[in-house]
């Protein structure tokens, strides 16, 4: 007998890796797993539109991967990091500043 399986996983044209027949990327599912620490479980119960199956393939896939999607995953806080500052209000950042620091 052959067992035969979908693929989970699908990369874009760029090489990015997303969760086939969605819109979720695997290093989001990482980034819930790693800021959240959630388990699978968890993820599930957040995006019940995600199948176990799926979120583990997805984190199989990251393990399997990990240093090229740490390195995404490093690029893509680093460019939203530049988006914020050029398009947030520079005084009202100051203004946060002052009240962080002691009187």
């Amino acid at each position: 007998m052959t067992a035969v399986f979908a693929t989970q996983i699908e990369l874009d044209v760029r090489g990015v890796a997303w969760i086939g027949g969605t819109k979720v990327k695997v290093t989001e599912v990482v980034l819930d797993k790693i800021a959240n620490g959630w388990s699978p479980e968890e993820i599930h119960f957040q995006h019940p539109h995600l199948s176990l199956a799926q979120i583990y393939a997805a984190l199989t896939y990251y393990y399997e991967n990990q240093s090229h999607l740490d390195e995404q995953i490093r690029h893509g806080l680093e460019e939203s990091g530049k988006v914020a500052s050029q398009f947030s209000d520079a005084d009202l950042r100051s203004k946060l500043s002052n009240l962080k620091r002691p009187h």
